[in-house]
């Protein structure tokens, strides 16, 4: 199950046994619609953490205070998603089983549906917290029920209406937003009502999904899917890092940046200071943060 021999993200070496947190890697894009690249996302994510500090201003604290492991890249196959959904799945539930809180790396969004599933199955009265550029409510795309696109939508049928909360979404299909209305909460273009959100999931189960491509593409081009109108960069660290401190997180990802997009290496950095941002939020209590 622990695989050591593995590039860590900014000093994530804790002994795995010992950790609060752990990431591991879903290296997957085999559904993408659009432009695939997704795939390399958590293995850059690693090698260009380390031109980050471990310490953030904006919570005054550092990695190095926390227990975080990192257990590398599942191996995951190509094609058919249904294997590559188990092996997440698996992943998940052996971290959970052990009282760790599994940090998924994307790879495309489908890959969040294994790790709800391993979150659903332990913790009954599951919420999704979700932020994205696209609702991914569709029941099928291109034939395929098994696709980014989909994605939310088999974590509905799971959990059931009023338990997905949406922000930044600003683009779908009419029949995906016609069928959001009846059964998750939908906030627009960005994220008011967000802290409302907070308190009302006060005690309960939360996953946290970030899709990067909420982030306007003038800050975030390294995407497959790129959306005009997005957020800024400071709008979604102030949310995720509110969502993590203050929400009962008992799973979460970050997905979707497609590195070879943005040459500049700005989408990078951005995603691994955002992964930085919700683990120390996450970690606030071990590492003695306000």
């Amino acid at each position: 199950m622990w695989n050591r021999n593995v590039e860590t993200f900014l000093c994530c070496d804790a002994e795995p046994e010992a950790a609060s947190t752990a990431l591991f890697g879903a290296p997957y894009d085999s559904t993408t619609s659009f432009r695939p690249g997704a795939r390399f996302g958590p293995g850059t994510i690693r090698r260009e953490s380390w031109g980050l500090e471990s310490y953030s201003p904006y919570q005054d604290a550092d990695l190095l205070d926390c227990r975080i492991a990192d257990l590398g890249d599942l191996e995951l196959p190509f094609g058919d998603p249904a294997p590559a959904l188990e092996a997440i799945e698996a992943q998940a539930a052996a971290l959970l089983d052990a009282g760790v809180r599994p940090f998924l790396l994307g790879g495309e969004h489908l890959v969040t549906l294994g790790a709800v599933r391993a979150a659903a199955a332990r913790h009954p009265a599951l919420c999704i917290v979700h932020f994205d550029a696209h609702a991914d409510l569709r029941d099928a795309y291109l034939g395929a029920s098994l696709s980014h696109a989909c994605v939310l939508r088999r974590c509905w049928e799971l959990l059931g209406d009023g338990r997905i909360f949406q922000f930044g979404i600003r683009s779908g299909d009419r029949e995906e937003f016609r069928w959001g209305a009846a059964h998750v909460a939908t906030r627009r273009f960005d994220f008011q009502g967000l802290e409302e959100t907070v308190e009302a999931l006060a005690g309960r189960p939360v996953y946290v999904t970030v899709d990067l491509d909420v982030l306007d593409p003038s800050v975030f081009p390294g995407t497959g899917t790129p959306e005009p109108g997005g957020v800024a960069f400071d709008a979604l660290r102030r949310a995720v890092t509110l969502v993590c401190s203050r929400c009962r997180v008992v799973a979460c990802d970050v997905n979707e940046l497609s590195p070879h997009y943005d040459a500049s290496g700005s989408s990078t950095a951005a995603a691994c200071k955002i992964v930085r941002e919700m683990l120390l939020a996450l970690e606030a209590p071990a590492a003695g943060t306000p």
